[in-house]
């Protein structure tokens, strides 16, 4: 019996532009109109607006604001209907019928592969309706505006969109690079604290594993992260969302296709957490702790400096973040640590192969397949021990 095989390969660039900007919605500043425009056409752009209900709160006049915005460039921007409030959190990336409702209005207002969905909000909301819009004509353009120091830094500026499902934290989701993301460090200025310090945890997640240097700056700055200092913050987040764009960019594998996820470092513990907690937890929260169990679990393995280990812990607290929960006491059968349970979650997002990645040296990565439960457990009763003495 004779078989005959033709290989098909071919490759598709993406690009995009993440610009650091101030008052975005200001009718002078033409960040958001250059980066819509980057496509030139006949006709104005059709844009539809989905906005955090939770900025919307600390911000009662950017609608108005926004409306003005598009009206002063009428000819070549068409605000297809007032911008939408939606809920921000993990409440829409929890509850997929209220996003068939998002979705539901795109395909209302007629948006084409052509159309625009702008999204402005922290990284939940921008999950969640980047997800709807990836799956509307198999992917609207999708122009992010991210409003938390996590998502100016990490969530909102790489190319993944997703939805929890059955427990799972992005149980599905696609991958579906943004057309623009645009940072505007003004919104930071109004967030809670456990916002503001939450991304920081981000940054010390690929400083610990990508960028010695910076991690000394982080523990020198954190006591100006816990004050709030703003011009210390607009330095974290560009420096962080310039790191984890570099990967995207250089580690060959942008939709992470391979069973290894450097930028994961923490999030296999992170993710079973928020889960554990019913999401009481911010994301930020649970990867300050992810990578303190993970740090300390290096150490132990003789892969990280103790001393640095115990440097992450404290500068972790300087800026206003957790590095332990009850949670990592909970056990479930036969005496056994219920977070463990997140390996085999992690396990299974990655494809059937574990692959963990820790720091060591300080600066570079360490990926390995197996983890040693029993030292997970060690980990998490030395950082408890840990915290007592900060």
């Amino acid at each position: 019996m004779g078989m005959e095989t033709y290989n098909q390969d071919f490759r598709v660039p993406f690009d995009y532009p993440v610009v650091f900007t101030r008052d975005l919605f200001a009718e002078k500043n033409p960040a958001l109109a250059d980066a819509l425009q980057r496509c030139p056409g006949g006709r104005a752009h059709r844009v539809a607006v989905f906005v955090d209900d939770g900025v919307l709160a600390k911000h009662p006049g950017l609608i108005p604001r926004m409306q003005a915005y598009f009206s002063s460039r009428g000819g070549t921007l068409d605000l297809v209907c007032p911008p939408v409030p939606a809920p921000g959190g993990e409440a829409l990336k929890n509850d997929y019928r209220r996003l068939m409702q998002v979705v539901d209005m795109m395909l209302e207002y007629q948006l084409c592969r052509h159309s625009f969905v702008l999204i402005v909000g922290g990284g939940a909301i921008l999950d969640a309706v980047g997800f709807g819009a990836s799956i509307i004509h198999r992917g609207l353009r999708v122009v992010r505006v991210p409003t938390t120091v996590l998502a100016q830094c990490d969530a909102g500026i790489g190319v993944k969109n997703g939805m929890n499902l059955h427990g799972g934290k992005n149980t599905i989701g696609t991958f579906h690079p943004p057309f623009a993301v645009l940072n505007d460090s003004d919104f930071l200025q109004t967030l809670p604290d456990v916002h503001w310090a939450g991304g920081v945890a981000e940054a010390f997640k690929v400083a610990m594993i990508k960028d010695a240097e910076f991690f000394h700056d982080l523990c020198e700055w954190a006591p100006a992260v816990k004050t709030r200092n703003v011009g210390i913050m607009e330095k974290i987040v560009r420096q962080t969302a310039v790191l984890h764009l570099d990967h995207i960019r250089d580690a060959g594998d942008p939709f992470e296709q391979g069973s290894a996820r450097p930028l994961d470092f923490g999030h296999w513990l992170a993710h079973k957490l928020e889960s554990m907690t019913a999401y009481k937890l911010s994301h930020g929260e649970a990867v300050s702790i992810g990578i303190s169990v993970d740090s300390i679990y290096a150490a132990n393995k003789g892969w990280l400096p103790e001393a640095t280990a115990i440097r992450l812990l404290g500068a972790l607290e300087a800026c206003g973040l957790p590095v332990w929960h009850p949670a990592l006491e909970r056990c479930v059968e036969q005496n056994r640590l219920e977070v463990l349970r997140g390996l085999d979650d992690f396990r299974e997002h990655l494809g059937g192969e574990l692959c963990v990645t820790y720091p060591g040296p300080l600066g570079t990565k360490r990926e390995v397949h197996e983890v040693e439960r029993e030292g997970v457990a060690a980990a998490c009763r030395r950082l408890k021990e840990q915290k007592a003495c900060l």
